[in-house]
């Protein structure tokens, strides 16, 4: 996974598709959920998962509509286009990614 700061967010904002993983480093939930996204990506080498600590993006945290973390959001054409919040299992995050892997 590729830790991004706010300046490099505008990426998003001109490729055709971006994943990234909102986290805060306390947060437990986010450790776990962090560690299911690596074996994820060990599976799907072709994505690229970028990770940012939400503490440092309270404008974007407002813009996106962000409810919690950990949260997981799929970037098409500059729009957030899916917001997930529950990583229930490494199974249903790589379901959740695998169509967007091809």
């Amino acid at each position: 996974m590729i830790e991004i700061k706010e300046e490099q967010l505008d990426m998003f904002a001109e490729k055709e598709f971006g994943i990234l993983y909102l986290y805060t480093p306390f947060c437990g939930t986010c450790q776990l959920a962090k560690k299911m996204l690596s074996v994820v990506e060990e599976l799907l080498p072709a994505l690229a998962i970028h990770t940012a600590n939400l503490n440092f993006l309270p404008k974007q945290a407002i813009e996106w509509g962000i409810e919690s973390v950990p949260s997981l959001l799929i970037f098409e054409n500059g729009e957030v286009t899916h917001k997930k919040y529950a990583f229930h299992s490494v199974e249903h995050i790589y379901q959740i990614l695998k169509e967007y892997a091809a």
